[in-house]
């Protein structure tokens, strides 16, 4: 019989094919050239942007859930000193308050062209047990930084996107098509600011050239292999779904407990979902974050990243198990954030209770989450209750002129950044602008390090006077670039 020598030979000559295949791959596994002309800075005073933005951040424009803990003066002050710090934006561009204080701005272009949406959030999370090191809302600038809770999330942003329209309307500039600056007023508490916007723009048959909102940045050392700045685009951001595990029981003194109560159910629920997560999944969006940034890595790197479609499983569970940001991008996360039981030292609980914030990857949705969740728990005793939920994201095109004129303006600025589209782990108010556009970037034109990219949400949030500037700077040439 000659099949076995038939078959070792066929093989033997896929093998070769198939790594003549993947080198040839690699070969051409390369940046494309993509220099772009140096934006122009003239007429963008950093200073006196660094000094607007430390004025905001002392209004303490704190959000919450329930509004009767807001301070609504503090809004208010807030929109009226916009207006005296932003003068010229102010006289040209038409201005409306949405809702509780949600601002949108207009300015025409007097073409009808479908407009630039630009977006920034005023309102902040609270600093309540958080160990600063600066007055969080003193809005301090010191030796090149701009201290305070909002300097970059989100503050730093708006401040960005006046400082570039206040310099062109007061040089006289129309933009080529109208641009939009809105600027939510509940987006850390997932309100109705953004949701009010986009129904303004449907009423109004407006469907946005791009809208850019927070998102990703110019981020170094976080990609394998690539020591260099990167420049990560949100194309899409993760679900958002809350749920309550609740167990009860009769109750009782704590001098005779029962085995198996109510919180020894809720533990062995946690527990239970802790050791099982989700499966890990490597996305077309993740994908192309690999195929951009991977093309700057060196030898084997290149090569490992040349075939990340081919080698999908095992890239995502390598990035599984990179660090805690990489496994948020290739699954969906389950966080247990509250926990409540008894509310005596000596009284046995009949409600035990644990919340968990899940964020839900691409492919999944609120529904095939919650069975899964019932699935693993496999007890029936514990009630599984949805708080609230919404299934991710649609994923924004890359193939169109609003991606190439974000990717050049970041080039304009950052020369030597990578461009590369992302995955946002968290939420934004962009989500709901993906209803009614095809074309939603999630970026924050600012180069950020890691230290400042974990004072987010946390003490001592702070923003470099010099990255404040290159955000500006990024604004006007994209606004010049229509």
């Amino acid at each position: 019989m000659r099949t076995a020598p038939l078959l070792a030979g066929a093989t033997a000559a896929g093998v070769a094919a198939g790594g003549a295949a993947l080198a040839r791959r690699v070969t051409r596994f390369r940046p494309a050239p993509a220099a772009v002309p140096p934006a122009d800075a003239a007429g963008l005073d950093a200073d006196a942007a660094a000094a607007r933005l430390g004025e905001l951040i002392r209004i303490p424009t704190v959000s919450a859930r329930d509004r009767a803990l807001v301070d609504a003066g503090a809004f208010a002050r807030l929109r009226e000193r916009l207006a005296e710090l932003y003068p010229h934006t102010h006289r040209v561009l038409e201005r409306e308050v949405l809702g509780h204080g949600a601002l949108l701005y207009r300015w025409r272009s007097g073409t009808d062209r479908p407009p630039l949406v630009l977006m920034a959030h005023h309102d902040v999370v609270p600093v309540t047990g958080q160990a600063w090191t600066r007055d969080p809302f003193s809005g301090l600038v010191e030796d090149g930084w701009v201290h305070g809770r909002g300097a970059v999330d989100d503050k730093g942003s708006l401040v960005a996107v006046l400082e570039a329209v206040e310099s062109l309307v007061a040089a006289g500039h129309t933009p080529a098509r109208d641009v939009y600056v809105f600027s939510g007023d509940d987006e850390e508490v997932a309100g109705v600011g953004a949701q009010l916007a986009v129904q303004a723009f449907r009423d109004r048959g407006i469907t946005p050239w791009a809208v850019v909102d927070e998102g990703g940045a110019v981020v170094s050392g976080v990609f394998p292999g690539v020591p260099g700045p990167i420049a990560v685009v949100g194309l899409a951001e993760k679900g958002l779904l809350g749920v309550d595990l609740v167990a009860t029981d009769p109750g009782g003194h704590a001098s005779s407990p029962t085995p198996g109560g109510a919180p020894a159910r809720l533990a062995r629920a946690v527990v239970r979902l802790d050791a099982a997560p989700f499966p890990a999944r490597l996305h077309d969006v993740v994908l192309g974050m690999v195929d951009a940034a991977g093309r700057h890595a060196p030898g084997a790197y290149r090569a490992l990243f040349a075939n990340a479609r081919a080698l999908r499983p095992v890239l995502a569970t390598a990035l599984a198990r990179a660090s805690r940001e990489a496994n948020a991008l290739v699954r969906t996360t389950v966080a247990v954030t509250e926990l409540e039981g008894s509310s005596a030292q000596n009284v046995l609980a009949t409600r035990a209770r644990a919340h968990l914030d899940i964020r839900i990857a691409l492919g999944e949705t609120v529904q095939s989450t919650v069975d899964r969740l019932r699935r693993v728990i496999a007890d029936p005793t514990v009630e599984v209750r949805v708080t609230g939920g919404s299934d991710p994201s649609p994923v924004s095109r890359t193939d169109t002129e609003a991606y190439a004129a974000l990717g050049a303006a970041v080039r304009a600025v950052y020369p030597e950044a990578v461009v590369a589209p992302y995955l946002m782990v968290q939420a934004s108010d962009a989500r709901h602008f993906a209803q009614i556009s095809d074309a939603v970037y999630r970026f924050m034109p600012f180069d950020l390090s890691r230290g400042e990219l974990d004072a987010l949400h946390a003490a001592d949030e702070r923003i470099s006077v010099a990255a404040l500037h290159r955000g500006a700077v990024f604004f006007r040439h994209l606004i010049r670039s229509l």
